[in-house]
């Protein structure tokens, strides 16, 4: 007498409903919590924002999970320099990226082709501020990010200082 074996199915693969784990330049998907701390902003501040600028429309998992891609991160970059760097309301910030248009303003938080030069100043005046064409088209985008946010910053402490 012959037995026949019992019949097992193979084990199925899991499939993961984002490719969190994917490390590719433009394709990774970065969870909100993860997107929050790149940012600096808690993780309901994006929800919010979410709210606010229609144009952020993070991928949802099935179930619920946003997911942001690096031109959400670009975006939300741009948001959160328009709010807190420059001080714009959102109403304002709106209006901005309307004006100037979305593309132009996330090309140019990337690579800014402007820095203030330093000049001799007369101390009842404001000093003129002479631009100087950025030569880093060689560096990673993550350094020319993190130059674009220092330079943000220098940009906002210059207008402050000549109030």
């Amino acid at each position: 007498m012959t037995s026949t074996p019992p019949t097992t199915k193979p084990p199925r693969a899991r499939t993961r409903t984002a490719s969190a784990s994917t490390s590719k330049g433009s394709d990774r998907q970065i969870k909100i919590g993860e997107a929050a701390r790149i940012i600096g902003v808690e993780a309901y501040v994006l929800r919010f924002w979410e709210t606010q600028f229609p144009f952020l429309r993070p991928r949802h998992s099935r179930s619920k999970h946003r997911y942001y891609d690096e031109k959400s991160l670009d975006s939300l970059r741009l948001i959160r320099r328009l709010l807190h760097s420059e001080g714009y309301t959102i109403a304002g910030a709106k209006k901005h990226i309307r004006e100037c248009g979305l593309d132009r303003l996330r090309s140019s938080e990337a690579v800014d082709s402007k820095v203030a030069e330093p000049v001799e100043q007369n101390h009842h005046e404001t000093p003129e501020v002479s631009p100087v064409p950025m030569r880093n088209e060689g560096l990673p985008r993550s350094t020319q990010s993190q130059l674009a946010a220092i330079r943000d910053e220098l940009k906002s402490l210059h207008k402050l200082l000549a109030r």
